[in-house]
């Protein structure tokens, strides 16, 4: 069992047009309900980012530093809450990511500070293990008004592993998405 989780719910949803992290799926009252049970059946700690607590107290809440929808301060928020520790980080729009990816990640994780998943089209920057470490790395990228994640990449110990099912890194970011998916249980 690993350590900690952390499901990355405090985004704008923009494209879906109301928020993703609240909208039911499979036989769960949300998405974030759907994601914190599936990752709590490998991590010992499992915790929902956000803005503020839009589930009443239910999860392990990490609530965001800034107010902004900056990537780079989000993933402040979240590595500055731990000390000298790989915390998986994961976004609550991503439900297929399997157990094994995880493991792969891990087993990729080495003397690396970040490990995530890619597949032939994308580097899925939220999707895998970042040291806690570089927390103040991120302050300063983001103080430099530098958001984008792959900054973080270049100035850290980093590597990407290749995976073939890039279903299994299906974004649900459109509402067509989100209803295919609950449709087929499955891509």
């Amino acid at each position: 069992m690993y350590e900690n989780c952390v499901i990355l719910a405090g985004g704008k949803s923009s494209r879906m047009g109301r928020d993703k992290s609240l909208l039911p799926f499979e036989n769960f009252h949300t998405l974030t309900h759907f994601q914190v049970f599936k990752f709590s059946k490998i991590f010992k700690n499992v915790f929902v980012s956000s803005k503020f607590d839009k589930f009443n107290g239910e999860f392990k809440l990490i609530k965001d530093t800034f107010d902004d929808f900056s990537p780079m301060g989000g993933l402040y928020s979240v590595l500055s809450n731990f000390k000298n520790q790989n915390v998986f980080i994961i976004a609550v729009d991503m439900p297929f990511v399997k157990f094994e990816t995880i493991n792969l990640l891990y087993e990729n994780l080495d003397k690396n500070e970040i490990c995530v998943a890619k597949d032939k089209e994308h580097i899925h920057s939220l999707c895998g293990f970042y040291n806690s470490n570089l927390s103040d790395l991120a302050l300063s990228l983001y103080e430099e008004n530098i958001h984008k994640i792959k900054a973080l990449f270049q100035k850290s110990k980093f590597k990407s592993v290749f995976f073939d099912d890039e279903k299994e890194f299906l974004n649900l970011n459109y509402f067509n998405e989100y209803e295919k998916a609950i449709k087929k249980g499955n891509l």
